[in-house]
């Protein structure tokens, strides 16, 4: 486009639908996004923001900087549900704005690179989609793409380069712990092989400088953290966080080739579209050897994490930009879009197929709420598929990019307008969470059977910590207070909890009828039928 403004506008009205339709259709689910929210609200309420805390105990399992940002836009808006759902947004668009920056600083003499490859990055199934989650990754993955920027331009000599590193370095130590470090570390390490900067000793020394700078920054809130938050907190932060987590990390939960049958998934739908198999735009001479730095940023990361046992796909997402990058600058080498069309229809046609199915999946496994799904969010991209075959016909790969990218969102928009909102009251806690919520504040004690991840306090406003029992224990706690209410899962006692008898029942999580809010006197009289027959 000739008017950048309005490639960006254009961006960002089709980033605000997916996310305007991803808020209105799906609630916060259980049991991450609920868990995190309502460290944000134990915090507030406590005006504890040094320490993260969780049904009145300090929660040492992520930094704070997700929760400080939603504290503060409750500092500025008021305590509501939606702005904790707009940070990784807001995350996301630092992503996209900062991927641009770093095409410009690795290929300064290719512009076009810097308007291709945040339209890459968005058009990214994966990317799209975890960016209405409230999550940590997005947030770590601004971080990373802050500190590479830092490291380009301090091998192109500008000043406070090492600068820029040392606050990505710093923010991302305070988005998701040591981590950071793994994103970051081997592109600058390995900086002799992508810039001659990188074979002088200055360099090193800005290197270390900067991670010295980073540490500082996340440790000053680490250490006044850990003298407030007692013993076992400190030792969870300074060694579960870094020593311990990369021990357990080693135990073979998964093999080292995981993410290999799986890396496919992440750069759907761009894998689906031959041009972008071909040769990137040839490099020109300069300070920054562009495509070495970018195998010196991946390479190593994929490898680490790898040889890393504990994986998920989200734990690549700080990858995702940089194929980004090498797909903008396959595109700035290419005069037609040979294949985009083909790529879309393929792109339509295997989402509604797979949206059209998940009811007679539902049907054959016998799962209700699969079964009861609409047929037509499948028809509809379908039909979307036919009308991309007979009528799209883009003439430049940027007008392929920007398709394909509006492809993407139509997807998660169908997805969620469809399976996601008939879904969303099986994972919908606000008004059990309300009922708890008006019970506590009327002076009743409230108990939770189970390992408890936070899912009702947010969302009940709850201001007191739950009483967390066994199943075992359920019985004999519930006989000494009779007065207290009891949430309680079904299908973890055995034989299954029955619902006579339950003051609220509601699906949870995809299990009729799975969640359950029990007097404890009658809960303590239905165990102890089940003890005497």
């Amino acid at each position: 486009m000739n008017r950048p403004w309005v490639d960006r506008l254009a961006l960002a009205a089709l980033g605000s639908m997916v996310l305007a339709v991803a808020l209105a259709t799906r609630p916060l689910l259980p049991v991450d996004e609920t868990r995190y929210v309502s460290v944000a609200w134990e915090m507030w309420t406590r005006g504890a923001f040094l320490v993260p805390w969780l049904n009145g105990a300090p929660y040492a399992h992520k930094p704070p900087l997700l929760f400080w940002l939603i504290q503060a836009g409750w500092a500025l808006f008021g305590v509501n549900a939606w702005w904790p759902r707009l940070v990784a947004p807001l995350a996301g668009l630092a992503c996209l704005v900062l991927t641009a920056r770093l095409a410009q600083a690795l290929w300064p003499e290719v512009p076009a690179m810097r308007r291709e490859a945040p339209w890459l990055l968005f058009g990214t199934l994966f990317f799209a989609v975890f960016a209405t989650f409230v999550q940590f990754d997005l947030l770590l993955t601004a971080c990373v793409l802050l500190g590479l920027l830092g490291l380009v331009r301090a091998a192109r000599g500008a000043r406070g380069g090492f600068a820029l590193l040392a606050l990505g370095l710093g923010l991302g130590g305070l988005a998701k712990g040591p981590v950071v470090l793994l994103h970051v570390l081997p592109a600058g390490l390995l900086a002799a092989g992508w810039t001659a900067a990188g074979r002088r000793w200055r360099w090193y020394a800005g290197l270390v400088a900067a991670v010295a700078g980073g540490a500082a920054l996340a440790l000053a809130w680490a250490i006044p953290a850990a003298q407030a938050g007692g013993p076992a907190y400190r030792e969870a932060i300074f060694w579960g966080q870094t020593a311990g987590r990369v021990v357990q990390s080693f135990a073979h939960r998964q093999p080292w080739w995981w993410y290999l049958p799986r890396l496919p998934l992440l750069v759907l739908p761009w894998l689906l579209w031959r041009a972008l198999w071909s040769r990137p735009v040839p490099a020109t001479g300069g300070p920054v050897a562009p495509y070495r730095f970018l195998a010196a940023w991946l390479v190593p990361v994929l490898v680490g994490f790898s040889l890393v046992s504990g994986k998920q796909l989200k734990y690549l997402l700080p990858l995702l930009p940089g194929a980004a990058l090498w797909g903008s600058a396959v595109l700035a080498g290419a005069r037609r879009p040979v294949g985009a069309r083909g790529a879309l229809v393929l792109t339509l046609a295997l989402g509604g197929g797979l949206l059209g199915l998940l009811p007679a999946y539902g049907a054959h496994r016998q799962v209700a709420l699969l079964a009861a799904l609409p047929a037509w969010p499948g028809a509809l991209l379908a039909a979307a598929a036919l009308g991309v075959g007979l009528a799209w016909r883009p003439a430049q790969p940027a007008a392929a990019v920007r398709g394909l990218a509006l492809g993407t969102a139509l997807l998660v928009v169908v997805a969620h307008l469809g399976p996601v909102r008939r879904l969303a009251p099986a994972y919908d806690l606000e008004g059990f969470a309300r009922a708890l919520g008006r019970a506590q504040a009327a002076g009743a004690t409230l108990a939770h059977v189970g390992k408890y991840h936070g899912q009702f306090h947010f969302l009940g406003r709850l201001r007191r910590p739950l009483v967390v029992l066994s199943a075992r224990q359920a019985a004999a706690w519930a006989r000494r207070h009779p007065r207290a209410l009891v949430v309680a899962y079904r299908k973890r006692f055995s034989p299954p909890l029955p619902v006579e008898g339950a003051l609220r029942v509601q699906d949870y999580r995809g299990e009729a009828a799975g969640l359950m809010l029990w007097r404890a006197a009658d809960l303590a009289a239905v165990l102890a039928q089940r003890r005497e027959g």
